[in-house]
């Protein structure tokens, strides 16, 4: 009788340990999988005087470039120390001068020479940027990652944004004639067609 009380027991307190194990196992995967709070998008003070010092467009864009080189610099230096939070916030940084600068650019005349040519260098630098933000999220764990994937679908579309400036007003799309209705087939054929008898 002793033997089937204890066992019964041991069974319990087995039980109890079992449960006890998953729920904390439970509670560790629902931390893991909720983001980090997601960085500041702020121009700083003393990036926003250098930038307001500057009266020529292409040396703002210059600087303005050259902020978000060193804050990118500053991010992939605190990815590889593994100060993750340090890096979210040289990345929401370097966010808010690309979001500033094309801001900036968007008050300059488009049909410009000297504008597309500002708009080139952003594209350029841009391009070059794409990669090494690639490289620091794979190497980012995913609660951050999640930031880092943002702000490089923000570089590329700033890329995209960039790349369309060059076109302006220049480029007129095709309209669809009269005949063409949705729907229709717009393939043309050389084909005569049967002649209507009387």
């Amino acid at each position: 009788m002793k033997v089937v009380g204890i066992s019964r027991f041991g069974i319990s307190i087995l039980t109890v340990l079992c449960t006890a194990a998953s729920i904390v196992s439970a509670l560790e995967v629902r931390v893991q999988e909720q983001p980090a709070p997601p960085p500041l998008k702020i121009v700083t003070r003393q990036d926003r005087m250098q930038l307001d010092e500057e009266k020529d467009s292409k040396a703002h864009v210059r600087l303005a470039l050259a902020l978000a080189e060193a804050h990118l610099t500053n991010a992939e230096l605190q990815t590889s120390r593994l100060n993750y939070d340090d890096a979210a916030a040289e990345t929401g940084k370097y966010s808010a001068l690309i979001e500033d600068l094309f801001v900036f650019l968007s008050k300059l005349k488009l049909d410009s020479n000297k504008t597309r040519d500002l708009y080139k260098r952003v594209e350029l630098t841009l391009r070059a940027h794409g990669p090494r933000l690639n490289i620091m999220r794979r190497s980012t764990p995913a609660a951050y990652a999640v930031w880092l994937k943002e702000t490089e679908d923000f570089a590329r579309q700033g890329r995209t944004e960039a790349l369309n400036s060059f076109y302006g007003n220049t480029v007129v799309r095709d309209r669809p004639s009269p005949e063409q209705r949705p729907g229709r087939s717009t393939v043309q054929t050389n084909a005569v067609p049967p002649e209507k008898k009387p």
